[in-house]
């Protein structure tokens, strides 16, 4: 076994070490100290929950506080804390590995710019990815831990263990929520509404560019492009969710009961939560269909790179409309703050999103000749799915066991997808030495 494992691909290395944490939380799923009943969950149930948490997604075919036990619970945020950290770790340490793939000259441009750790000092990076998840998680919980226990009534073990669990689930992008209305019943609560969404951001920023923060501190000209566009895009991001959410909800059902207090603070909430995290303050089976649609495209473009977000990533996205940009003003490089992209570069990152409309678009079409539901739910379930957000208007439990196996594959390819697809990409660049003769087709 050791052997087969040296012998693969480190993308496939991503995907086996997946593969395998997801067998296991369904097994332990599946045990009748799992659930909060008589009954055993189904192996359907257990693989569902087991992978929407080790996919840090939180779409949930059950409903988590009524279901499962405390022992069910404790599972599930395992998955999340694993599934969290593990992903940037890889991440991160496969970003290494690409750079020593490529030209001493390149690489020694790449850590002059990122100030990237050699290969030798894994175990640094390792435990620095770790710590900064734990201290984050430790901040958001005790804030989370003092304002459930002061002002709603909780005792002070239930307070912490819920601090801990929707801390860890916001870091860690999950979505997971130990109540059955995940925090409607916080949407006017500031304390609660802006720790988490704060948290949600802070864990889809991504490592890479923390250790830049860190390193270089908040003087946006000695960033790298990778930071500048991560910080950028993700801010654009947040205000657009923002303004889109106030503007179509301000008078509709979901924010009938808030003021205008409430209702900013809800649409707040909702245009940071939709892009990576499945929390939500207000009813989603409730928005109107501008709000769902806008929801779609922002799940679809994710969080950042080497984060615990989903999604195509902010750096994918930023780099199309580059080359959209570019090829309208007629210019023949695409460039940013500065700085040249390179090709190479640039086909990764149609490659991935190309690949991710496709993927959603297959599991769009299979969901709606499997079930009843309006094409509007399907999509916006299938694009929570892939974009491991775990929003969903509420149609997930009622899908037929094909159902729930297509989001499934959805959320397992969603999460090991994107980055280890543009990883194999790289590592398989290679040099022709020749070219065939040009020729150009016709376009448009």
């Amino acid at each position: 076994m050791t052997g087969w494992l040296k012998r693969r691909h480190p993308a496939q290395l991503i995907v086996f070490a997946f593969a395998a944490g997801i067998v296991v939380g369904t097994a332990l799923l599946a045990l009748p100290v799992a659930t909060a009943g008589a009954e055993r969950a189904s192996v359907t149930t257990a693989l569902f929950t087991s992978t929407s948490a080790l996919c840090v997604t939180g779409l949930i075919v059950v409903d988590t506080p009524a279901y499962w036990s405390h022992f069910g619970e404790v599972v599930i945020l395992g998955l999340i804390q694993v599934g969290g950290i593990g992903i940037m770790t890889l991440a991160s340490l496969l970003a290494l590995i690409v750079a020593r793939r490529l030209g001493l000259r390149t690489r020694l441009l790449a850590q002059a710019e990122t100030a990237a750790p050699e290969l030798r000092d894994v175990r640094q990076l390792v435990r620095g990815v770790v710590l900064l998840s734990l201290l984050f998680e430790a901040v958001a919980a005790a804030v989370l831990a003092v304002r459930f226990w002061a002002s709603y009534d909780m005792s002070a073990g239930s307070a912490a263990y819920r601090g801990v669990f929707h801390a860890v689930s916001a870091f860690n992008n999950a979505g997971f929520a130990l109540w059955s209305d995940s925090l409607v019943r916080f949407a006017a609560d500031g304390w609660v509404s802006v720790t988490v969404a704060l948290t949600i951001l802070a864990g889809g920023l991504g490592f890479p560019v923390w250790l830049e923060l860190w390193r270089r501190g908040l003087r946006p000209r000695g960033w790298t492009l990778h930071t500048k566009l991560t910080v950028g895009v993700t801010a654009a991001l947040v205000v657009v969710g923002f303004a889109a959410v106030a503007a179509f909800e301000w008078s509709g059902a979901a924010t009938a009961g808030l003021g205008a207090d409430g209702k900013l603070l809800a649409s707040f909430f909702q245009g940071v939560t939709p892009r990576t995290a499945g929390f939500n303050t207000l009813d989603y089976g409730a928005l109107t269909q501008e709000t769902l649609f806008v929801t779609d495209l922002l799940m679809f473009i994710g969080a950042g790179s080497a984060s615990t977000g989903g999604g195509i990533k902010v750096t994918t996205f930023a780099l199309l409309f580059l080359m959209v940009w570019s090829e309208v003003r007629g210019e023949p490089h695409v460039s940013a703050f500065g700085r040249r992209v390179p090709p190479h570069a640039q086909r990764q990152a149609f490659a991935v999103a190309f690949i991710a409309a496709v993927a959603v678009a297959v599991a769009t079409l299979v969901l709606m000749a499997d079930g009843p539901h309006p094409f509007r739910e399907v999509l916006f379930e299938a694009v929570s799915a892939f974009g491991t957000v775990g929003l969903s208007t509420g149609i997930t439990s009622e899908l037929s066991e094909l159902g729930r196996l297509v989001l499934v594959a959805l959320m397992f390819l969603g999460r090991t997808g994107p980055y280890t697809l543009a990883v194999a990409l790289a590592l398989r660049e290679r040099r022709r030495l020749y070219r065939f003769p040009e020729e150009r087709p016709i376009i448009g």
